[in-house]
């Protein structure tokens, strides 16, 4: 009996995780929204990643140790990707957030497996379905809806707003973030590879981050702006990261990967009822467009494409 229950425990674990890591994930819209005026976005960002990737090099010292001549080699592939991963996808968002919605941030950024999927099939070959075509398609247009506040035919008394453009920048550098770590094979585990990509990253924000910090007109630091970089760097920065990587590896990638579907709900859920923001019926429209969609670009081509 004792020896069936190690792995059941497992098993329970990694389900309630599914429901854990995408609204983990979902604090860092809430730090994206409140830091405005608190602390800056590249300094934010810098904390964040500085902070996360002080603990996963810890715990991935001997490894890190042991693979530094690959590391140095293959240096310019970690400063690449730390600056799509940390710097677009990090420092961007929060500033997309000053102007823009959690709500939107949720939404926009929701879309990013669809354009993973189609990467996948135009840069690394893999094969696209029609289901996976529709799919990109629905998506799409579920983030332009939001984006033009469902004034399709009205698009001229649409106030665009700068914030939106930033987050469809990140979710585009996401795309890219991941693709290329499918593209570039590394020896290093899950924990090292991306401790060497907070590295990476945090050499690519430093110049952007100082710069902000040499504003005379920036806030001084306090203890709320303290809060916020170990909040992101703990919770979406570590915490979200070791959820998703422990649900996947007991249950494996296709039973984890819809647990993504759940980001939408919870930021949308998140931004209406802890910052207070309006849900409006564009909202809804494009999730209702987004989420079939990536459920249909998720899908493995199955048969003839």
């Amino acid at each position: 009996m004792a020896l069936t229950s190690a792995p059941e425990s497992r098993q329970r674990l990694a389900l309630t995780l599914l429901w854990i890591a995408p609204a983990l994930w979902t604090v860092n819209y809430l730090v994206a929204r409140t830091a405005p005026g608190i602390v800056q976005p590249h300094v934010l960002a810098l904390g964040r990643w500085a902070l996360a990737g002080a603990i996963l090099g810890f715990l991935a010292r001997h490894e890190l140790l042991r693979q530094r001549r690959h590391i140095m080699h293959r240096g310019w592939q970690y400063l690449v990707l730390g600056a799509l991963g940390m710097l677009v996808c990090g420092a961007w968002v929060y500033q997309g957030a000053q102007t823009t919605t959690a709500m939107n941030i949720a939404l926009i950024y929701s879309a990013s497996p669809v354009l993973i999927a189609l990467g996948a099939v135009l840069w690394l070959g893999e094969r696209f379905s029609w289901r996976q075509g529709l799919g990109v398609a629905l998506a799409m247009a579920g983030v332009f809806h939001v984006v033009v506040q469902g004034r399709w035919l009205q698009l001229s008394q649409v106030q665009w707003v700068a914030g939106d453009a930033l987050i469809v920048a990140a979710m585009a550098a996401w795309a890219g973030y991941a693709l290329l770590q499918k593209k570039w094979s590394s020896p290093l585990g899950a924990t090292a590879r991306l401790a060497a990509i907070c590295a990476g990253g945090v050499l690519v924000l430093a110049p952007f981050a100082l710069w902000e910090w040499l504003q005379p007109d920036r806030a001084p630091w306090s203890w709320r702006a303290t809060v916020l970089v170990v909040a992101a760097g703990l919770i979406p920065g570590v915490g979200a990261y070791w959820a998703y990587g422990f649900a996947q590896k007991v249950l494996g990638a296709s039973r984890v990967a819809p647990s993504l579907y759940l980001g939408p709900l919870y930021g949308g859920l998140t931004a209406w009822g802890v910052l207070d923001e309006p849900m409006g019926w564009h909202h809804l429209g494009g999730a209702c467009l987004i989420l079939p969609g990536i459920w249909l670009a998720s899908r493995k081509a199955q048969g003839p494409a």
